[in-house]
């Protein structure tokens, strides 16, 4: 991965985007403010940016823009989810392009990112230049039952202890018991969920360091999580797939791990036979991490090979 990203950069400028309802979205911008705008969507739903999100793109071409989404990272309040939906934030989004003085802008986003930058584009396709997708999630019915009970056919152990105690095991039984518990703030419930996505996230992927979780940002980053997947991410049933007719040849290239068993293949190879500006990149030896190194270089190449298609105008 060291030897695939841009070396670590600072932020020239941060700030923060305040709602009416009392959310502060935290923001920060990095690399050439005069440079063609990227916009850097986090995963999770629930997680956050850092330092090596800056990294994915070429700071002399680029004014990289990085945002913590409504409750996650540094925005605040933390964990919140009266007031966070997918529309708000698809909304957050359009304002900070506004405050930024942001003409179109390019969506760089993995996982639930792809999913927002999607949802985002169809929105808003006026405002958007290109997109750079990764670990494709659509956040449909079949995608989330595949989380939450599927994998359990690779991590037997680890879904035992997951769905332990729970009457009913299905997704949507265990989805209702772990809302449940985390929004009564039950941090070990929170920490049940948090390990099956941790063992998840880790299939197929290097090993790394073990580190002791902030239980405190654990809990509110599983709300906002079991919020978004309880509410089937406040989409309804296919309409990001159903909506695609909206980008047209927007130019997009959709990076897919081969072994991503998150966000299996099949989803990014849908999307690309229904979007006539979509390429898909299969990296045969990728997984799920944007960090992978297979990964992190196919990211970057992507980045750059979009340099043509969204200079400043």
């Amino acid at each position: 991965m060291a030897d695939a990203l841009f070396p670590p950069l600072e932020p020239y400028a941060s700030g923060w985007l305040d709602s009416a309802d009392g959310h502060r979205i935290w923001h920060e911008q990095c690399g050439n403010p005069q440079g063609a705008p990227v916009v850097f969507l986090h995963g999770g739903p629930g997680s956050c940016t850092n330092p090596d999100h800056r990294r994915f793109f070429d700071p002399a071409f680029y004014r990289i823009v990085l945002l913590d989404q409504r409750g996650c990272g540094r925005s605040t309040p933390r964990g919140e989810v009266q007031g966070n939906t997918t529309p708000h934030l698809l909304d957050d989004l359009e304002r900070l392009r506004l405050e930024l003085g942001v003409q179109r802008w390019m969506l760089f986003g993995g996982s639930w990112g792809s999913t927002l930058a999607l949802a985002y584009a169809q929105a808003y396709p006026g405002a958007v230049s290109g997109l750079v997708l990764r670990g494709l999630f659509l956040a449909s019915d079949d995608e989330v039952t595949w989380f939450v009970t599927g994998m359990s056919r690779f991590l037997p152990e680890a879904w035992s202890a997951f769905a332990a105690d729970v009457d009913d095991q299905s997704c949507a039984g265990l989805l209702r018991h772990y809302h449940a518990r985390v929004a009564m703030n039950d941090v070990a419930a929170a920490g049940r969920w948090n390990a099956w996505e941790s063992s998840v996230m880790a299939v197929g992927e290097a090993a790394a360091a073990s580190l002791a979780p902030d239980m405190g940002a654990a809990l509110g980053r599983v709300r906002i999580q079991l919020h978004y997947l309880i509410n089937s991410c406040f989409l309804a049933p296919g309409q990001l797939l159903r909506e695609l007719e909206r980008l047209g040849r927007l130019p997009a290239i959709l990076v897919q791990g081969r072994r991503d068993l998150v966000c299996p293949p099949g989803t990014a190879y849908t999307v690309a036979r229904r979007w006539p500006g979509a390429q898909l990149r299969m990296v045969e030896e990728g997984g799920h991490s944007s960090m992978h190194p297979a990964m992190a270089r196919a990211l970057v190449q992507a980045t750059q090979d979009m340099q043509r298609l969204v200079a400043p105008i």
